[in-house]
């Protein structure tokens, strides 16, 4: 079976403006991508502006369809607000806001400091936040309707989950925030939906949580009764069905991809228990190195 094939006809995001955070990597690259390809125009953000220009490029080369790179903390309020009106700018309106920056860090939590704590609930959950309250109540105000909030969860959110728990404990929130929402914000015209992946590989962020051979001794495909991770595309499919006017009746539903890893086993890290002292200090050292590059 060919796991990259790709599901939705070519127009179904035709006249589609979406808005990714965390857009310039990873999964929201690959999210991204799938969107021009069905004929949306996407605004991709993150801190970082020259990567995400880099990654405008290269999918407009690739797609032939219109990518935009707006700079935004969504930690900052203000600087959100500034992206959201960028965003309405540069594509005439918001349709689909699809919140997937994130952050993480695996560790035992004794060994978190309260800051790192708050940065992973900060990006995640405040993040998410405030992208929701800025284009919602643009939405409401202006009397928009049709419009749709995809929100990036992850299992652990519903299970918990140890080594996570600064990610585990933001996703919860946000889980909270999109079925809460899907009632009280249905009678503006606006969805809310969630997608709780499993293993889906990306090198930068595989990379920081499990550097070097790491990610060979603990090879998460061995908890997926699958025995694979997803392919990316995968997940593209179900983002761009769920943003699609195809959904139209789906609203606070939080979907799992994940093979039926959490069924096996509740808690995606909940394996590290096996870490000896020794090899958390080393992993320890490892990030600290790579960050200092």
């Amino acid at each position: 079976m060919n796991f990259q094939q790709k599901m939705l006809r070519e127009d179904a995001l035709k006249n589609k403006n979406i808005v990714v955070t965390g857009g310039g990597s990873g999964l929201g690259k690959s999210m991204t991508k799938y969107f021009l390809e069905l004929g949306a125009q996407v605004a991709i953000t993150s801190r970082n502006l020259e990567k995400l220009k880099t990654t405008a490029q290269e999918l407009e080369e690739e797609t032939g369809g219109k990518c935009f790179a707006i700079q935004c903390d969504v930690r900052n309020y203000d600087e959100v607000e500034k992206m959201k009106n960028e965003a309405i700018e540069k594509m005439g309106s918001v349709d689909v806001l699809l919140n997937n920056a994130a952050g993480n860090f695996i560790s035992p939590t004794e060994r978190l400091s309260a800051n790192a704590f708050d940065t992973i609930i900060d990006i995640v959950l405040k993040g998410s936040k405030n992208c929701t309250l800025a284009f919602g109540k643009n939405w409401i105000d202006k009397g928009e309707k049709d419009k749709t909030v995809l929100n990036i969860v992850t299992t652990y959110a519903w299970t918990g989950s140890a080594y996570v728990v600064p990610s585990a404990t933001a996703k919860a929130g946000v889980l909270a925030m999109t079925r809460s929402l899907a009632v009280e914000w249905a009678k503006y015209g606006i969805r809310f939906n969630a997608i709780a992946p499993g293993p889906f590989p990306t090198k930068g962020a595989w990379d920081r949580l499990l550097p070097g051979d790491l990610k060979d001794k603990f090879d998460l495909a061995q908890k997926v009764p699958l025995k694979r991770v997803g392919e990316h595309q995968e997940l593209a499919n179900l983002a761009a069905y769920l943003v699609s006017d195809f959904a139209a009746y789906m609203n606070g539903e939080v979907i799992t991809i994940d093979g039926g890893e959490w069924l096996k086993g509740a808690g995606q890290f909940n394996l590290l228990e096996d870490i000896p002292e020794e090899m958390w200090d080393m992993l320890e050292e490892m990030i600290r190195k790579k960050k200092n590059k």
